[in-house]
């Protein structure tokens, strides 16, 4: 790459043939903020009236087939999808050749489907922006999203080009101009290691852990567990980016267990495990489902404990049955696993507010997502009992010695040298 000595090459991708307007304006937006659109129509049935680098021909070589036969298939939803294909694919091979910076696509629900698509194809620190008339919204599910995917509303952005949309458009180009010539990507001179938990204030492992992997010579990565947090973990482990995975933050897997809008998508708990990734993994905060404050709480859980912790996020806590099917929902997603795993099981406790004399002290309920876990752990995972809680020093004692004896034996890769780690 010769970023800073000529101008960042942005993918600019969108149905030319229905969207020329809005697209052309935004080549020209990208130029005045000192960029250079490369543009890349992906239209069906009609033409641009401008030509393209990248035409819908490419798009569709792109993905082994023909424009002819994609727009023969009659239906909508399958023509896309085959667009789709080709436009990653093709984004993907620009980026790997060192023409492209960053990308720009633009859509209503069709141009977005596709959008995810390519995003997803091109790796942590290539900038992504998609304009959507449904960003933010609850049909973009999480596992679609990219872990740096930046998104803004396409307001005023359903038909032409209004002053409006113009806001919108101007913004989203300045926007991937300005992070295509500044974004740093990752160097990963040290192994990474991906931790997940929440706030210190329920769970405060990663305050102990987090200085003693650094000294062993890793870059540790925390995952806020909040839903998109989990699902960037999921994302990077799919990609192999981790030479280790601390798993000990699994509330995601409760909240998409239980319905809720705070989730991760049907993957979490499975993509380091698929990915051969050694895994420790531990049950932290799995007894609370999330849900936004703003609305009711949800009737099932209507006589549980309840907790605010903010004008966004609220929680409640589960029984004995809600604990032994999040455990037995555990079990099945590590049973998936290809490479190494071991269970932790910290018997005092899974989070700071269950323990005695806080608000959420359960022994009932804890103890039956205790005796759940222990006949649910698969045969491929070694199980580990804890006396103390999850924020204990017994259970980062613990958790340090397994990653050390997973290190000494070949299973993670060892840590970089101190004086390549500082250089780093």
């Amino acid at each position: 790459m010769t970023r800073g000595v000529r101008p960042p090459a942005i993918l600019l991708v969108g149905t030319g043939d229905t969207k020329a307007d809005e697209l052309t304006y935004m080549a020209e937006k990208i130029q005045e903020a000192g960029g250079r659109p490369v543009m890349m129509d992906v239209s069906v049935l009609g033409d641009p009236p401008y030509i393209p680098e990248h035409d819908k021909h490419a798009v569709a070589a792109a993905a082994e087939t023909t424009i002819e036969a994609i727009a023969a298939s009659g239906d909508e939803n399958t023509a896309m999808s085959a667009m789709a294909l080709g436009a990653s694919t093709l984004a993907r091979q620009l980026h790997e050749r060192g023409e492209i910076d960053g990308a720009l696509i633009l859509g209503g629900t069709m141009g977005t489907d596709l959008a995810l698509d390519v995003a997803l194809a091109l790796p942590l620190g290539v900038p992504k922006f998609v304009v959507s008339t449904i960003s933010y919204s609850h049909l973009v599910p999480p596992e679609r999203v990219a872990a740096d995917l930046m998104m803004i509303l396409w307001a005023g952005g359903l038909y032409g080009l209004n002053e409006t949309c113009r806001a919108v458009l101007s913004q989203a180009c300045g926007a991937v101009v300005g992070a295509a010539r500044s974004a740093q990507r990752p160097l990963q001179a040290r192994p990474v290691v991906a931790m997940s938990s929440l706030g210190k204030s329920c769970l405060s492992y990663m305050v102990r852990l987090r200085p003693e992997l650094e000294k062993r010579g890793y870059e540790v990565v925390v995952f806020h567990t909040t839903g998109m947090g989990g699902r960037a973990l999921e994302a990077l482990a799919a990609q192999k980016r981790f030479a280790a995975v601390l798993d000990f933050s699994l509330q995601e897997v409760a909240n998409h267990l239980n319905g809720s809008v705070v989730t991760s998508g049907a993957d979490r708990l499975e993509s380091a495990g698929l990915a051969g990734i050694p895994q420790i993994v531990a049950p932290g905060a799995i007894d609370m489902v999330d849900f936004p404050t703003w609305q009711p709480v949800p009737a099932q859980f209507a006589d549980r404990p309840y907790h605010a912790h903010n004008r966004l996020l609220a929680s409640v806590t589960t029984g004995p049955d809600g604990r032994r099917e999040v455990a037995r929902e555990i079990g099945r997603k590590l049973a998936k696993a290809t490479g190494p795993v071991t269970f932790l099981l910290p018997n005092g406790g899974i989070q700071q507010w269950d323990q005695e004399g806080e608000p959420l002290h359960d022994p009932e309920s804890l103890a039956a997502f205790l005796d759940e876990m222990r006949q649910t752990v698969p045969a491929n995972a070694e199980l580990v009992e804890i006396n103390g809680h999850i924020n204990s020093a017994e259970f980062t004692d613990t958790a340090l010695a397994l990653f050390d004896r997973w290190v000494a034996a070949g299973i993670i890769e060892p840590g970089a040298p101190a004086a390549e780690g500082a250089a780093a």
